[in-house]
This record gives C-alpha cells, sequence and structure tokens, in this order.
C-alpha cells in the first residue's frame, strides 16, 4: 500500500497512547501532523511525527487553523486530558468559548461530540483512534493463571451492571466492588484514583470493573488499561481486573499481565 501522499492528523493528549498511533502511521508511510497540547501531551511526540505544533487546551480555533493549513483532512484523538485542567488551566479562543456556551453540561461524550462536529463542518473527519493499532484492542477471555473465583464473579456481574449505568450518564467507566457492595464509583478524578480510594475502603481483595459505555464511540474515549493499572491494584490488594473485550485497550499487555501473574491478579477481558 502505497501511503506517501496520505496525511494524519493526531490530536494528542497525554499518555501513550499518541506517541504510539503516530509511530503505526509513520511505519506505513503516512505523513504524521501533530497538534499537542502543553502540559498533557508528551514532548516526544515531536520526535515521532513529521510536524507538531503546540496549543493550549480550550484553543479550538488554533487547533483546526494548524490541521487545515496543514491540509489534514484525516484525523485521531489520541490520548488524555485530565478533567481537572478544565477547572484550572483552559484558555479557549472564540471557538472555543463558541462551542463551550453551546453546551448544557460538561460530559465528556457531549464535549467530544460537539468537537468532532465542528471537525466535520471544516471538512476534518475523526476516524477511530483504534484504526492503526488494532492489536491493542482486548481480546476475550481470563487472561491471567489465576481466574476469578465464585465471589468475584458474582463482584464482577454487579459492577459491570453499575459500571454500565454510569457510563449510559456519561460519568465514568469504573468501578470498585467487594462483597457486592459498590465502594468506589469513578467521576472527575480518574480510574486510578478510584481503584486507590475503593481498594482502602475494601482493604484487599476489591474487584475492579472498567467498561466502554453503552453508547461508546470508539473514535474518542476507549476505556484503557495497562501496567499503571495492575501497580495501582497492587497498592491497595485488590484481586480482579475486568474490561470490556473488543471495547477496551491493553497497552503493553505482555508486561500487565506477566505483573498481574506476580502479584496474584486475575484480569480477565468479556
Amino acid at each position: 500500500m502505497n501511503n506517501k501522499n496520505e496525511i494524519l492528523g493526531i490530536i494528542a493528549g497525554g499518555g501513550q497512547f499518541p506517541l504510539l498511533v503516530a509511530g503505526a502511521a509513520k511505519k506505513l508511510g503516512i505523513h504524521v501532523v501533530a497538534v499537542a497540547h502543553l502540559g498533557e501531551t508528551d514532548e516526544s511526540l515531536a520526535d515521532i511525527a513529521q510536524e507538531t505544533e503546540w496549543i493550549r487546551l480550550g484553543q479550538l480555533g488554533q487547533l483546526i487553523k494548524l490541521l487545515r493549513k496543514r491540509g489534514v483532512s484525516r484525523a485521531i484523538m489520541a490520548g488524555t486530558i485530565k478533567k481537572r485542567r478544565m477547572f484550572e488551566n483552559i484558555r479557549p479562543d472564540i471557538k472555543g468559548l463558541s462551542l463551550i456556551s453551546k453546551l448544557a453540561v460538561f460530559h465528556d461524550d457531549d464535549i467530544l461530540s460537539a468537537v468532532s462536529r465542528e471537525f466535520s463542518k471544516e471538512g476534518i473527519e475523526i476516524v477511530s483512534s483504534t484504526e492503526f493499532l488494532p492489536d491493542l484492542i482486548a481480546p476475550e477471555g481470563c487472561l491471567t493463571k489465576r481466574r476469578p473465583t465464585r465471589d468475584e464473579r458474582e463482584d464482577i456481574e454487579l459492577g459491570w451492571k453499575i459500571a454500565k449505568e454510569i457510563g449510559l450518564l456519561d460519568i465514568g467507566q469504573c468501578v470498585v466492588v467487594r462483597q457486592k457492595t459498590i465502594l468506589a464509583v469513578e467521576a472527575i478524578e480518574g480510574t486510578d484514583e478510584t481503584i486507590l480510594r475503593g481498594g482502602r475502603l475494601g482493604r484487599e481483595k476489591a474487584v475492579v470493573v472498567k467498561v466502554s459505555k453503552p453508547k461508546q464511540d470508539l473514535r474518542f474515549d476507549v476505556p484503557s488499561v495497562g501496567p499503571g493499572t495492575i501497580e495501582t491494584m497492587s497498592k491497595v490488594k485488590a484481586s480482579v481486573l475486568a474490561v470490556e473485550a473488543g471495547k477496551s485497550l491493553m497497552f503493553e499487555r505482555e508486561k500487565m499481565l506477566s505483573m498481574a501473574d506476580s502479584q496474584g491478579i486475575s484480569v480477565i477481558s468479556r
């Protein structure tokens, strides 16, 4: 496949995902234009992408201008933006302010869908964040040596139901359960802090469930786990991680599962 004339825009947040997407696209001969966020995106992205521009969170007009100037017609949203920054360092430009004024609530889906529509108006298609890295998608099955016990399976079922409900409300994607009791529900603090809070309440053997939203748009906000998730779980002696097969990302899967096995943590994808 000859991709030498193709240009891909990467709207980059934090974490390793933007770097992985840029690297995968570059290997295919695609010209990568990255627009990164100050204070969020790993600076090493500039070493991978052919072009990298930096903006502040909320500068939607500048973001669109930069992509259009470089002839981008397809773009991927990759990486995380800490939700707390919406109350700290956001500095919207005129287009950003215009979009914010139209939102009734600041839910992830509402914001991202509105942003996607703005891009579409400018002739830029937002494509699936998993398009270039299908191997990151979680496969189905118990992926570790230890399988969940009967009690843990019951906690998974309860956690799954609650996680889907909070996902429907666009609150979060993760819950922590112990002995059929919901210990923590993810909101603005993020997954790691939810695990720590719930795990401390459960003291040990807590079950962590992280799933996609019922109407998950795979173009953005796909739930993800990795070695850091297992490290956080080990701090509170949590025992099970359950994710949704086909709709979740697993970073550094081999390392993650090796860590889980060494800690006696069961990882199940269903």
